[in-house]
């Protein structure tokens, strides 16, 4: 019985000894690949040429078709196994001429962009500017207080490490000028949905298409336009030019590394290729999408081939409503079971300060060691909490596949997004680079390790 005893507790020894020899390899080849990719500038170096040699990739211009073949040939480039692109179709807005201003008592610009979805004014419209602190108080409104005037939504965005005033502010976006429209307005205003204090205003798009102009003011015009509300009647004038014309076909580009032993299982990551108009769409969302890449890459070098198949896909049009991820997710339905798990970066260029994920439980063994070598870029787990994945993945989450996603820090985001001032200069390279190394090291877990999340019941 005591010679048992000893087998069994020899036996148990060596089961433990070889585990931690495991765990202590995918430590160091975790670690390898991490660091590897903290240095490697490829993913920089494409933002940096993507923004240079195109600009601003606004959906349906010339601009987007060459984004499209830009991205194809870097792709290729780069030595991806696969490089594809699938047509995405949507209506096509246009912005034309933009300008405002104050009429009376002290006549002055205001500066102004029309919001996606706005019709023109076909020549100038003005009126006596009314006031309200957000949609609810435009919503309540009496429809006699509204009609024929310059209806103006003051509602501030406040800044939040995650982004969480974006949510609350930016619903006057999208629906508050079709209330306003419905109530009879002459036209819709509202303060930036943004956190700066620049004279830049912030596009974006509206939910739905009310028949009159609605435009957005930076937020020291929106200031200005309250303080002369506070002294007197004023007076607005605002003439644009914008409008949708007809359809327009851009493309979902989409690049393999084929997985060595199950290459039909697949790890789906990337950013949008789109962007406004008004900066060259560096981060937002060029450094997503370079992200994504740069870290993919470390995976075409000799000796680190993944098992599974990692995805990158660069998205058509997800500022004007995900349009290339539905897309893509109809595309892929017969396949999405497949998907073993799916993630974006769509949030700018700053340092990731956590990350969580969305999968089955148990949690696969390996993520102990994950946990321990993301902490080597001071990147905390936070658990296996709700997330969607980012903005492009929700329709591959709706549809059941699992995601993680890495939390960016997004305090100083607002204030670029959506506006000229969306340029490669903001881009802190060591923070993107933290970025890369983050997004590697979840790659080589995702993609390497034996345990499949869609497994773990």
């Amino acid at each position: 019985m005591n010679r048992l005893f000893k087998t069994c507790v020899a036996m148990a020894m060596t089961t433990v000894s070889v585990m931690a020899l495991a765990s202590d390899a995918v430590r160091l080849e975790a670690t390898a690949i991490r660091d590897a990719a903290r240095a490697d500038l490829t993913g920089y170096h494409l933002v940096r040429d993507l923004t240079t040699e195109v600009g601003a990739r606004m959906p349906g211009t010339e601009a987007d078709k060459r984004g499209v073949d830009w991205m194809v040939k870097r792709f290729n480039a780069l030595g991806f196994d696969k490089v594809w692109t699938e047509p995405v179709t949507f209506p096509n807005w246009v912005r034309g001429a933009e300008k405002a201003w104050v009429n009376a008592p002290f006549k002055q610009d205001l500066h102004i962009t029309a919001l996606g979805g706005s019709v023109g004014t076909e020549g100038a419209v003005s009126g006596e500017v009314v006031m309200f602190a957000d949609l609810e108080a435009l919503k309540k409104a009496d429809p006699a207080n509204v009609a024929g005037k310059m209806v103006y939504v003051a509602k501030r965005m406040f800044r939040h490490i995650e982004g969480a005033g974006y949510g609350e502010a930016v619903v006057a976006r999208a629906q508050g000028a079709g209330v306003a429209a419905e109530k009879g307005a002459a036209a819709f205003l509202i303060r930036s949905i943004g956190t700066d204090s620049h004279r830049f205003p912030h596009t974006g798009m509206m939910s739905a298409r009310p028949n009159i102009v609605a435009a957005a003011l930076s937020n020291p015009d929106a200031d200005q336009l309250e303080r002369l509300m506070a002294k007197h009647t004023i007076s607005v004038t605002v003439d644009v030019n914008a409008g949708f014309q007809g359809e327009y076909t851009s493309h979902n580009v989409i690049a393999d590394i084929t997985g060595s032993e199950f290459p039909e299982e697949i790890i789906l990551i990337g950013g949008h290729l789109d962007s406004w108009d008004l900066g060259t769409g560096a981060i937002d969302d060029g450094a997503g999408v370079g992200i994504t890449t740069g870290a993919a890459v470390q995976f075409l070098k000799k000796g680190q081939r993944p098992k599974r198949t990692i995805r990158v896909v660069a998205f058509a049009n997800e500022e004007q409503g995900l349009i290339g991820a539905y897309h893509y997710a109809k595309a892929h339905e017969a396949e999405l079971d497949k998907h073993i798990v799916a993630s974006e970066s769509d949030f700018g260029a700053g340092p990731v300060w956590s990350w969580v994920t969305n999968i089955d439980e148990p949690l696969p063994a390996w993520m102990d060691v994950a946990r321990e070598v993301m902490m080597g870029l001071e990147i905390p787990y936070r658990g296996n909490h709700a997330t969607g994945g980012g903005p492009d993945i929700i329709p591959l989450f709706q549809k059941g596949v699992k995601v993680f996603r890495l939390n960016q820090d997004g305090r100083d985001y607002f204030d670029l997004h959506h506006t000229a001032d969306d340029t490669f200069d903001k881009i802190d390279r060591d923070a993107f680079q933290q970025n890369v190394a983050a997004w590697a090291t979840m790659l080589y877990f995702f993609a390497q390790q034996p345990e499949v999340v869609t497994e773990q019941k």
